[in-house]
C-alpha cells in the first residue's frame, strides 16, 4: 500500500475514535432527571416568598419558593411541591387559582440516583443531636412507637428545627428532630403560627393527628398541630 493510502486510512481511523469519544462523552454527561424543568417568565417577590409564573412544556403556572434573587428566562429545576387553590397572598392582595409551594429549586437537575436516594432517606439528613425530652413530655421515637396512644392528645416534644416552609394554609410547617431514634426518617412535622429559624431547639406543645391527609399527595403518619412554643424555664 502507498505511503498516501496509509497516511489516509490513519487519518479516517483517528477521525472515527475521535467520533467515538465524543459521543461517548456526551452520553456520559447527559442527566436522566424525572423532576419538574420550568423558564420563569415572570417576578413578583414579597416578604418572604418570591412568587414566580413559569413555563412548562408551553403550560404556565405560577410556584412559590423561599425568598430569592431570581430573573426572567432563568430555567428552573424542583421536585417536591404542594398544589394550593384559590390561594390568597394577603401581602400581595391577590388570589392564585392555582399555586405550587416548592420546598427548594436549582438551577441545575438532581441526577434521579440522588432522587431515589433522598426519597429513600429522610426528609432531612440526620442531624448529630441528642436531646432529652422535655419535663411531663415525650421523645419523637416514643411518639412514633405509640402514635395511637396520643392521637387528638396535647403533648410536648423538645426537638432541632431541620427544615422551614413559612405560611402555607396560613401556617408555618417546620420538620425537627430529637436524635432519640437510630432511625433517620424519624422527624416530626409541627405547624404553628410562631415565627422560628432552623437550627433552633425548641419545645413544642400542639395536639397530635394521626394519619392526617392534607391532599396533593401531603400524606402524614403523625404531625403536631397548632403548636405553641413553651419555654423551659416554666416547665
Amino acid at each position: 500500500m502507498k505511503l498516501k493510502q496509509l497516511i489516509g486510512v490513519a487519518m479516517i481511523l483517528i477521525s472515527a475514535i475521535a467520533c467515538q469519544k465524543t459521543e461517548t462523552k456526551n452520553v456520559e454527561n447527559e442527566i436522566p432527571y424525572t423532576g419538574h424543568k420550568v423558564t420563569v417568565t415572570e417576578v413578583i417577590d414579597g416578604k418572604t416568598y418570591t412568587y414566580l409564573q413559569v413555563k412548562e412544556n408551553d403550560v404556565e403556572n405560577w410556584i412559590a419558593i423561599s425568598k430569592r434573587d431570581t430573573k426572567e428566562g432563568e430555567v428552573l429545576y424542583f421536585t417536591e411541591a404542594l398544589e394550593m387553590e384559590n390561594f390568597e397572598s394577603k401581602e400581595l392582595a391577590r388570589t392564585f387559582d392555582k399555586i405550587l409551594f416548592v420546598s427548594s429549586v436549582s438551577n441545575n437537575p438532581t441526577p434521579i440516583s440522588k432522587q431515589i436516594a433522598a426519597e429513600e432517606g429522610s426528609e432531612q439528613p440526620q442531624v448529630a443531636i441528642k436531646i432529652e425530652a422535655p419535663k411531663d413530655g415525650i421523645s419523637i421515637a416514643e411518639l412514633y412507637a405509640n402514635k395511637d396512644s396520643y392521637k387528638e392528645k396535647m403533648v410536648l416534644i423538645k426537638g432541632k428545627i431541620t427544615k422551614v416552609n413559612k405560611q402555607i394554609m396560613s401556617r408555618n410547617w417546620y420538620h425537627i428532630q430529637d436524635g432519640s431514634s437510630p432511625d433517620p426518617k424519624i422527624d416530626l412535622t409541627v405547624t404553628t403560627n410562631e415565627e422560628l429559624k432552623i437550627g433552633e431547639v425548641v419545645t413544642f406543645k400542639g395536639t397530635i393527628a394521626v394519619a392526617k391527609d392534607f391532599g396533593a399527595g401531603y400524606f402524614y403518619d403523625v404531625i403536631m398541630e397548632t403548636a405553641t412554643v413553651v419555654s423551659d424555664k416554666s416547665m
